[in-house]
């Protein structure tokens, strides 16, 4: 076959598909290759929770994305505005205080116009009311930025994106690995594959996007980039994220750019019995979760506080506290919750009892978990109650202030005492979602080179790309990043196939 490609896109997950479907607009001849099968394919979204954060400016933007979706809730709902300096102060947070990249602004500026694309896509969205909203006296107050979320999750946002590619006259191949750039004369001319069969041929094509996400699967990457700490992590996502474009990008002179040493990782259930996590499906990963975390108390085998639970909304700080579980001994920690707080916890909590300790007492609670310090940790939680400031009320859709005075780690916010039974104890760990260095790019999503210069014809998006996310992440934004970095990815190598179309007329 000697078929030349406008542009093959390496990758079949959200920015991969958003690449796509953006160079369709422009070209014809477009060719998504994807390593997994069909079954496993669509990267990390399809294991997602679909929340895609964005600048809200107005009730008029909010109706716009979710026209037509119907629910009795919606008139009884406060929607907050979240502006771009909103999210800019969510994003930065991370940034040891320096100022935004020039791809954390675009990220921002481009979120709302990405979601609405999407929706011209034929993606639905709806109030992420299971994750970010609060019951209040007549009505749902949401909170934390991230209102929205695909209908059917991640994988609905694929499916629909894989339908409106195909509608258009795009095509897959799965079981399809890339293997290396094919560059000839300084070229880039293609881009070699291994195909099901294990045999290996060459796909010609003008532009490739690389959008084949980073390195989270993959135990010595970690163990060399990230920390020896995370490389036994839960792998939350695909198992194909082993860091095969960042290697096929390498080896083309790509520049390495963002922090490395990043990535999110969050509080991840196991089991009781023996925190087995093979053989789950992808929702099954997904609601493994464990992220209310600021509703309780989390300790480690020790005995003893090790973060402050109610430091903020559980949105800014989920991602960063599956590290520091990691930190602990055994990579474990365990999260208590008593009668109060039980109502408030996610629905992912209540799936199976194997994912909880529970009795009437709290000594005997912590007598059922092996190797934990029990009299350290009665002690940890006596203290605690003793320092929660009663006078304050209880109120989970805000920053309330209810604090415990005087405690190392401190508590901030939503401190409620340990005292009323039942009481549960659930045991987590850390689960990788993804990671945070990658290749730099230029503002056409185009490929820059250790010498600063372009790479013709070589554009990248999604997680492969560096200078996004540092020492943390916001909820939602992640897939946001997909879609504005796969947009511009897209039309930047459908213009610079049709280019090439061009020159070769002459």
């Amino acid at each position: 076959m000697n078929t030349i490609y406008d542009v093959i896109v390496v990758g079949s997950g959200n920015a991969g598909m958003s690449a796509a479907l953006a160079a369709l607009e422009i070209t014809e001849r477009v060719l998504v290759i994807e390593k997994a099968s069909f079954e496993d394919a669509s990267g990390n979204t399809a294991y997602s929770a679909g929340s895609m954060r964005c600048t809200i400016d107005n009730t008029a933007s909010i109706n716009q994305l979710i026209d037509g979706y119907a629910d009795p809730r919606l008139s009884v709902t406060r929607f907050p505005i979240y502006t771009r300096d909103d999210f800019l102060a969510d994003l930065t947070q991370y940034n040891n205080g320096s100022p935004p990249t020039s791809n954390q602004l675009k990220l921002v500026d481009a979120s709302y116009e990405a979601l609405l694309w999407l929706r011209s896509k034929g993606v639905l969205f709806e109030p992420n009311y299971d994750a970010q909203a609060t019951k209040t006296e007549g009505g749902y107050s949401f909170w934390g930025g991230s209102i929205f979320r695909c209908v059917g999750e991640g994988l609905g946002l694929a499916e629909s994106q894989r339908l409106a590619f195909l509608e258009k006259g795009g095509a897959v191949r799965y079981s399809c690995s890339a293997q290396h750039l094919v560059i000839v004369d300084g070229r880039i001319t293609g881009i070699r594959v291994k195909n099901s069969d294990e045999s290996e041929s060459v796909l010609k094509a003008h532009s490739i996007i690389l959008a084949s996400g980073g390195f989270g699967a993959n135990k010595e990457m970690l163990s060399q980039f990230v920390g020896a700490d995370v490389s036994n992590a839960l792998v939350r996502g695909t198992r194909h994220n082993t860091g095969d474009g960042l290697r096929i990008a390498f080896k083309a002179g790509a520049n390495p750019f963002g922090i490395y040493e990043g990535c999110h990782i969050v509080p991840t259930g196991i089991t009781v019995e023996n925190g087995s996590f093979e053989g789950l499906s992808k929702k099954q990963r997904l609601r493994a979760r464990k992220v209310c975390y600021h509703l309780g108390v989390m300790l480690n085998k020790e005995g003893r506080r090790f973060v402050n639970e109610g430091a903020d909304f559980r949105n800014s700080t989920y991602a960063q506290y599956g590290r520091d579980i990691m930190l602990q001994s055994d990579s474990v920690a365990y999260q208590f919750f008593d009668a109060k707080s039980i109502p408030h916890l996610y629905d992912e909590y209540n799936l199976s009892k194997m994912d909880y300790f529970e009795s009437e007492s709290l000594d005997d609670l912590i007598s059922q978990i092996n190797n934990i310090d029990a009299e350290i940790a009665l002690k940890t939680i006596s203290e605690f109650n003793a320092s929660v400031d009663d006078a304050v009320v209880f109120d989970p859709s805000v920053k309330d202030g209810k604090g415990a005075r005087g405690l190392t780690p401190p508590r901030t916010n939503w401190a409620q005492c340990l005292d009323t039974p039942p009481f549960r104890a659930y045991p987590v760990t850390g689960g990788i979602t993804f990671t945070y260095g990658g290749i730099e790019i230029n503002a056409d999503g185009a490929v820059v080179n250790r010498d600063g210069a372009i790479i013709p014809r070589l554009f990248a998006c999604g997680e492969i790309v560096g200078g996004v996310f540092f020492n943390g992440y916001p909820s939602g934004a992640g897939l946001t990043s997909g879609t504005v970095f796969g947009r511009i990815a897209g039309y930047s190598a459908a213009n610079s196939s049709r280019q090439a179309h061009e020159m070769m007329s002459f």
